[in-house]
């Protein structure tokens, strides 16, 4: 999926555009009890309810593609015959109006998840999209339905414990504390099945979500669609930085990080300001490039590319984002930390003066310590 298509399932999930017409879910505590099951008519529910529920389903297609959402891959023999895929399609094909198939997904999913201490609430919602057709224009004509794009979409939200507040009591004309009780927050997990590539159904996909970027519940991942678990954001990135320390060796300079940094940053302002709906993607051959352009060794570029072969696979496409943290430079020492502008990253440099490793930053005309503005003692040294 990409970001267009993305975007045109979200307009989706306001009360005038939405075909779903229930609810369907169940409350679970924190010892994999469940306290109880929810089937509810939107129509029915007051406007602002039936908004929140539409509002939770939809956070759990929000984020970054590859990045919060990453596409689950089943294989043939999975589509063909398999117990995950066929419950999955059962779901869709009945639209969940199947109790028997909704309690064994329920029991799939209380099974495996771990959210530790917390109780939360699975929700699971089925829609049928008049998908427009879109003319070469690009312009969709509403009235010339392409297909129907039929999709159920599951998310999990923790429950919490309401703080407690001051609220008004008009009998008594005073306030009081007050605890608003049980609050179902903005969901941690969940997934879109089946995805919605090319504007229409791709059942050897599924589109799954993450709010953590960096931590992904692999044991939902095996249970419900029984495939191997992409690698998260935090994951990506620490397998990159190994592939450079363990590739280049003492050839991993400082000026070969800061080239790094700088070219992969460009390139995601660049995908930014292009607009394109297509996620970024980059090869270790492209990175490679940059490395030879540094004056790094073909032995130790080959090094880190057989190393990112091995972490990501051949010839896989990575994206930048995960890669770096694009809003940030920092160089840490044991005795200091220094954070950089990152478009700035280039003043700093590496000397050897009298034997010590020195890094030298250009001071300019204002300096402040704490907050504070002070002047810099010292002469010029030839």
């Amino acid at each position: 999926m990409n970001q267009k298509e993305l975007g045109e399932l979200r307009r989706r999930f306001r009360p005038e555009k939405s075909a779903i017409s229930r609810i369907y879910g169940c409350y679970v505590n924190s010892n994999k009890e469940v306290i109880s099951y929810l089937d509810e008519s939107l129509g029915r529910m007051p406007q602002e309810e039936s908004e929140k529920y539409l509002g939770l389903l939809k956070k759990s297609l929000s984020g970054t593609l590859g990045r919060n959402l990453m596409d689950i891959v089943f294989s043939t023999e999975q589509v063909m015959d398999s117990d995950e895929h066929r419950l999955l399609s059962a779901l869709r094909e009945s639209g969940l109006k199947d109790g028997d198939v909704r309690e064994e997904f329920y029991r799939k999913v209380i099974d495996a998840l771990d959210m530790g201490e917390s109780n939360y609430l699975i929700l699971l919602a089925h829609d049928a999209y008049d998908v427009p057709y879109r003319g070469k224009d690009g312009a969709d004509q509403a009235d010339a339905a392409d297909a129907v794009f039929q999709y159920i979409l599951c998310c999990v939200c923790p429950v919490k414990d309401g703080k407690p507040e001051l609220g008004y009591f008009p009998g008594e004309n005073e306030f009081h504390s007050c605890t608003a009780g049980q609050v179902v927050s903005a969901p941690e997990l969940g997934f879109l099945f089946p995805a919605f590539d090319d504007r229409t159904a791709n059942i050897y996909n599924a589109l799954f979500y993450s709010r953590n970027a960096g931590e992904i519940h692999h044991e939902f991942i095996d249970a419900i669609f029984h495939t191997e678990a992409p690698m998260s954001a935090a994951e990506q990135k620490e397998a990159f930085e190994s592939a450079l320390c363990g590739g280049l060796e003492d050839a991993c300079s400082l000026e070969v990080v800061q080239a790094v940094h700088e070219q992969l940053t460009e390139r995601i302002d660049e995908h930014k300001e292009s607009g394109s709906a297509e996620p970024l993607a980059l090869t270790a051959r492209d990175v490679g490039g940059i490395l030879r352009r540094c004056g790094v060794e073909e032995e130790r570029v080959e090094s880190f590319q057989a190393q990112c072969g091995q972490s990501f696979g051949e010839s896989a496409a990575l994206n930048p984002a995960n890669l770096i943290d694009s809003k940030k430079f920092e160089i840490r020492t044991s005795q200091v930390l220094i954070s950089v502008d990152p478009a700035y990253s280039y003043v700093v440099e590496s000397r050897v003066i009298d034997g010590k490793r020195y890094l030298l930053i250009p001071a300019g005309e204002e300096v402040e310590v704490n907050g504070l503005a002070v002047g810099l003692t010292g002469e010029d040294t030839p």
